[in-house]
């Protein structure tokens, strides 16, 4: 990390880098399997992401993920500019969580962990990403300007869509 001068940038800008956390959780109607089943399944990623994001993947993906998984991604996330993205599955403990990292992409920093919970009358899904942008201060603005909202609306459309596809669970009464 340096010798602490804030004269070298490497040091500048991490001693500025903030990181942000994102908490979503979700009920669904289906079985901890199902939600499994779905979630674990790389080639569903197209299906929970906003089409506005030109997200394609470019590399071949098996159909359920393990340690060590390297995917890798086209996004287009601002004024249309394509930028590679690629993730590492690191840690999957079967029907209960797994966490991707970004190797190399358009964060600083993205951790993101997914989370299976059996609730009655279905399963709660949970996502906590730890982020932070590069840039510093520039990266600052930018979370608050656009980063921030674009990430509310990319949860908020999966969130759409799943509810869409499995349905919503039924309040006790």
């Amino acid at each position: 990390m340096g010798n602490g001068n804030l004269d070298n940038p490497v040091d500048l800008e991490f001693k500025y880098m903030k990181l942000h956390v994102l908490n979503r959780k979700l009920e669904l109607p289906i079985t901890p399997a199902e939600a499994w089943d779905f979630f674990s399944n790389p080639a569903n990623l197209s299906l929970i992401t906003p089409p506005g994001l030109g997200f394609r993947m470019t590399s071949a993906a098996p159909e359920k993920i393990y340690p060590g998984l390297i995917l890798t991604y086209k996004v287009t996330p601002f004024l249309g500019l394509p930028v590679d993205w690629v993730t590492e599955i690191t840690h999957v403990s079967e029907g209960e969580y797994f966490v991707d990292d970004q190797r190399s992409g358009p964060y600083r920093l993205w951790h993101h962990r997914h989370d299976f919970r059996e609730i009655e009358g279905g399963v709660e899904v949970g996502d906590t990403v730890h982020y932070a942008l590069p840039l510093g201060p520039l990266g600052d603005i930018a979370h608050e300007l656009i980063v921030k909202k674009q990430l509310k609306g990319i949860f908020d459309f999966r969130s759409k869509y799943l509810t869409k596809r499995f349905g919503i669970v039924n309040p006790s009464d």
